[in-house]
């Protein structure tokens, strides 16, 4: 299976603690333990800035990073080994493991954090932490700094600055390694079967969490552990709502039906929608309203070429879904004002694509200096233009009302263009109803 190598992580370290700052210190927390009801738990998955920088996978860890100290430069804290609580609980690393097969210079028990930590920080003229998205930590860290700060009578001296750790590390995450396109491109291939499956097994009857749990089957027989966001599976209007997840609904025959879902490969994410007919044809506004999204998307992509800036897509976007719903007669007025005016956005609200990586909404700022960001190699960003008519959206004939399309793929900048990689899915009419007639055939023939 494909994972991102010690050596990789210590690169990344090294990376980080070259942009910081003379005699500072950096500190990240695991991600915290989230209770799901009572004394049950929801399932661990670690915080993404410290897993980017760590490969740790355990929760009550912290990691600390100082340049340039004698006994080495990345020192973990992490809960020790105890077999009676490993008995119940699982397997734990330890300290040996920290360093073993981890490869941090040094590691103490997280038990000591209060007693080691401020003499790391004492004498250290800069911190960097991301305060404020652990509010348990934040009130830790300013304990540990008031506490060399009572000592400033014996000659302690505490951190004089604080500094936001989000904005060098997110940039470090922003560009992507071959190492981690290979682990994007191998979850964009598992998603794009499980969305292959969904459109196999989809017909008139069933419910939309049966065709999520179709999704979720194809994403862990093939070594996905997690979705990497909740799934949307949408039908008739309800691919209508953004961010619609119930799944609860029966799908009907003259449905379509929008899947928004992606699974999580080693901490990265895909992310892929795919729109197709429950009964396996388009009726005739159906396919109108789709391949004027197809057009856009495809448009859109072609924009994602190194030298481009961020929004180059979603301009296009906007020019040729207004076009076309001004052909359809959905929009009236002339199609210079109109796409001005951004008379499109009843039927387009969104934006058309977001950074992709370790979270399905990435991290990387979208304007430097105020300008859009120029697309640069090893960026992966999503292409998701959509149309979507509400049901009780009275400026448009019934007959439009209700449909919800989306079309989305992940896509990376490269040296010369680009890559998309989630391109197993199929997208265009003809192959997607030709795939669907095939499954349909395959289960007359064995009912």
């Amino acid at each position: 299976m494909l994972k991102i190598t010690n050596k990789e992580f210590a690169r990344r370290r090294q990376q980080l603690m070259a942009q910081m700052e003379e005699n500072s210190i950096a500190i990240l927390p695991s991600a915290p333990v989230h209770i799901r009801n009572r004394d049950v738990e929801h399932k661990f998955r670690q915080d993404s800035d410290f897993y980017y920088l760590s490969g740790f996978p355990e929760a009550e860890s912290v990691l600390v990073l100082i340049p340039g100290r004698e006994h080495g430069e990345a020192v973990l804290f992490c809960r020790e080994r105890d077999t009676t609580l490993e008995l119940w609980h699982g397997y734990r690393y330890g300290q040996d493991g920290a360093i073993d097969q981890f490869a941090m210079d040094d590691a103490f028990p997280i038990s000591d954090i209060d007693e080691i930590l401020p003499g790391l920080i004492e004498g250290r003229d800069r911190m960097y932490y991301a305060m404020g998205y652990n509010r348990d930590f934040d009130n830790q860290i300013m304990t540990w700094v008031n506490t060399i700060k009572s000592k400033a009578s014996q000659g302690a001296h505490p951190p004089g600055e604080f500094l936001a750790l989000d904005h060098l590390l997110h940039d470090l995450r922003l560009y992507k390694s071959s190492g981690e396109v290979k682990l994007m491109r191998e979850a964009g291939a598992i998603s794009s079967r499980g969305h292959i499956r969904a459109m196999e097994l989809c017909e008139p009857g069933v419910f939309e969490y049966q065709l999520e749990a179709e999704l979720n089957h194809e994403f862990q027989r093939s070594g996905s552990r997690r979705a990497a966001y909740p799934s949307i599976v949408g039908s008739g209007n309800n691919g209508c709502i953004l961010h619609y997840t119930e799944n609860d609904s029966v799908v009907r025959n003259n449905d379509l039906v929008l899947i928004d879902a992606g699974c999580e490969l080693d901490y990265y994410a895909s992310d892929i929608t795919r729109t197709f007919p429950a009964n396996g044809r388009f009726n005739k506004e159906q396919r109108a309203l789709y391949e004027l999204v197809l057009k856009s998307q495809l448009a859109a992509i072609e924009k994602v070429q190194p030298g481009n800036h961020w929004n180059d897509p979603h301009e296009v976007v906007v020019e040729i879904l207004t076009e076309g719903l001004l052909e359809l007669g959905l929009l009236e007025g002339e199609l210079s004002e109109l796409i001005t005016a951004e008379a499109c956005r009843p039927f387009y609200m969104h934006r058309t694509g977001h950074w992709l990586g370790m979270d399905v909404h990435d991290v990387g700022d979208y304007k430097v200096g105020g300008e859009w960001r120029v697309l640069e190699p090893g960026m992966v960003l999503t292409i998701e233009p959509g149309i979507y008519i509400a049901p009780d959206y009275e400026a448009v004939p019934k007959r439009w009302r209700g449909i919800g399309i989306r079309i989305e793929d992940d896509v990376v900048v490269t040296r010369d263009g680009h890559e998309v990689l989630s391109a197993g899915a199929p997208k265009q009419i003809d192959k997607i109803e030709s795939l669907m007639a095939t499954a349909k055939a395959r289960r007359e023939l064995t009912s």
